[in-house]
């Protein structure tokens, strides 16, 4: 099911899981997020705007739901990064979903939006990527993740998230595999054949 919260590629994202096999339906309702097989979170736009959207529907609660029960999130593009401690933009602090610690900033790069294909240093461990490790995929986007270190306490039996990471001047997080929850800076769904293989990658991981 893909989240319907008033930010995204909502169709692109439908048709491309379609592409791949899966049975897709598009909601804003709070009930059917939270029990579906598996949560589609994508997100387009200003980091401050798709948190007012994700609010208004009560993503925050529906994905807490979700991952306390272990079923399967994914987030696309801002729908990576509202999954982070916070954004910010223009000078503007805005909360996050704070699944992840991190800050999501401005990309230090000459040219903004980062817009276009680019490759992935695919992280250890990964099986998101099994298959197009080497593959190019799309981006359009100018924040993201760019310094991160999972904490680890040592007490830990949960395995440490696999995070993968890209270079554009700056080098921040394209996609992280934490469990029931995953998520990508990329857009799977305007990455042609190497997109629809992420998608049928994470697909495999619900079965």
């Amino acid at each position: 099911m893909v989240l319907d919260y008033g930010s995204g590629n909502l169709r692109s994202v439908q048709r491309a899981l379609e592409r791949v096999g899966a049975n897709v339906e598009i909601t804003s309702d709070a009930a059917s997020a939270a029990s579906c097989d598996a949560l589609v979170v994508p997100g387009v736009g200003a980091y401050a705007s798709c948190m007012a959207g994700l609010t208004a529907v009560r993503g925050e609660s529906i994905i807490d739901a979700r991952l306390a029960g272990g079923r399967p999130v994914l987030g696309i593009c801002v729908g990576l990064q509202i999954l982070f401690s916070a954004g910010v933009e223009h000078g503007t602090r805005t909360a996050g979903l704070g699944q992840w610690p991190g800050t999501v900033e401005r990309l230090s790069a000459p040219v903004l939006p980062h817009m276009g294909w680019n490759t992935i240093d695919v992280g250890e461990g990964s099986t998101l990527f099994t298959g197009v490790e080497s593959e190019r995929f799309y981006f359009v986007h100018s924040y993201g993740v760019v310094s991160w270190d999972f904490p680890e306490d040592g007490r830990s039996v949960m395995k440490p998230p696999v995070a993968s990471w890209c270079a554009y001047t700056d080098r921040f997080v394209a996609a992280i595999e934490d469990g029931p929850l995953v998520a990508t800076q990329f857009h799977p769904e305007k990455s042609g054949d190497a997109g629809a293989y992420i998608l049928e990658n994470w697909l495999a991981t619900l079965r």
